[in-house]
């Protein structure tokens, strides 16, 4: 049995043809994507009437039965049965429009399905692992499915952190205020960059050169915090922020950039550059701080107005389509949920945990050189101008 489940036109454009034979009211739809309980989420319905070549938009008038199919409905709610040689397309929403009716089917429905096949669901993931794992004269001899779930979640988390390309990316603008709220799904970030009138990025540093305090409360003369009528202290605003969003940084780059001053940080500059800096604080794109108390990530006051690239990496559970793993990491989630469930049982033998525990390791070992996608041809391109002889 193939394991492509759409055609090529349904791929590419999101589209599946159905032809009414006067006794049929319901169509079922084959797309790797999931039909909205609400047609305008994602997909649109046009009919076309013996002869015509007007698609009229059927959206309003269609329910999405539980099994995935669709019914046409008439204005007063009774089920409509298309005649015999009637069109029906249902047409998946994407960034360029449908391809029929008034062309209006406008999102991402179609190029979110782009690449899929190289996934493979959760879902998919236990109901394979209760298959090939779990029953008489194996391993797991009886298990929940949800013990399995949790562990599956818990596999999917752990892997998102530094072996799945689960990396996002935001584009921002900073504002006057030089803070960006923090991504719903954020766990950690990966780069911040500033980009260039030619579209090149510039990494953003962290910095220690200051830092936003999590609380700033007010203090009387004796330096005694002070309360309100709640018992709760009273709260100022930060003096460090207000001087670092003020301190004359923007002035302090360009000179930089145009290499004006004699010093910078201690050093001094000669011909070839800065001798003596602080390479650590020694830069010009900028820098950015965690700002924990108000969940925003702070830019210093030369950014504003820049456009900036945030990558950062999720867990990969935040919403449903993040919820599928990389077929080349299949296996190592399977040896990771195994010697989950295992460890975690009474009465063990511990030869059988520490064997699963390596199995998992070296699974999880060959998935990340999987994912790494390192081509020799791209590393022998990078490594040609390594024997270059450095002249000064």
């Amino acid at each position: 049995m193939a394991l492509l489940t759409e055609n090529n036109r349904q791929y590419y454009s999101g589209s599946q043809t159905f032809t009414g034979d006067g006794t049929k009211f319901e169509f079922s739809t084959t797309f790797n994507t999931p039909l909205s309980k609400d047609p305008e989420d994602n997909y649109k319905v046009y009919v076309a009437y013996s002869g015509s070549l007007v698609y009229q938009d059927w959206t309003t008038g269609t329910t999405l039965e539980s099994n995935g199919s669709i019914r046409l409905l008439e204005a007063n709610g009774a089920i409509y049965t298309p005649p015999s040689n009637c069109s029906i397309v249902i047409q998946l929403k994407s960034q360029t429009g449908g391809n029929y009716g008034n062309r209006d089917a406008y999102g991402t429905a179609v190029e979110e399905n782009y690449g899929s096949y190289s996934y493979i669901k959760l879902d998919d993931v236990i109901s394979n692992f209760l298959i090939a794992y779990v029953g008489s004269g194996k391993i797991v001899s009886d298990v929940k499915r949800t013990d399995v779930l949790f562990f599956a979640k818990r596999a999917l988390q752990e892997f998102s952190y530094d072996t799945l390309k689960s990396m996002k990316s935001q584009e921002l603008t900073i504002p006057p205020n030089l803070s960006v709220p923090i991504p719903q799904d954020y766990v950690n970030y990966v780069n911040i960059s500033w980009i260039d009138g030619s579209g090149v990025k510039h990494p953003i540093y962290p910095t220690t050169l200051t830092s936003n305090p999590y609380t700033t409360p007010i203090q009387d003369s004796n330096g005694i915090p002070t309360q309100d009528a709640d018992n709760n202290n009273l709260k100022g605003t930060s003096i460090t922020e207000q001087r670092w969003a003020t301190n004359g940084l923007k002035n302090i780059n360009n000179e930089i950039q145009e290499e004006l001053p004699l010093q910078h940080n201690g050093g001094i500059v000669t011909n070839n550059g800065f001798y003596g800096m602080d390479t650590q604080t020694s830069q010009v794109n900028g820098w950015f701080t965690i700002n924990d108390a108000e969940g925003k990530i702070s830019f210093s006051n030369d950014l504003v107005d820049r456009i900036i690239i945030l990558e950062y990496i999720s867990d990969g559970l935040a919403i449903d389509r993040d919820t599928r793993v990389p077929k080349l990491a299949e296996e190592a989630m399977y040896a990771y949920i195994l010697h989950a469930i295992v460890s975690t049982r009474a009465n063990q033998p511990e030869y059988l945990v520490q064997r699963l525990k390596r199995e998992k390791s070296t699974k999880l070992r060959n998935t990340k050189i999987r994912l790494s996608n390192l081509k020799i041809s791209e590393l022998i391109q990078v490594m040609r101008g390594k024997s270059k002889q450095l002249k000064h």
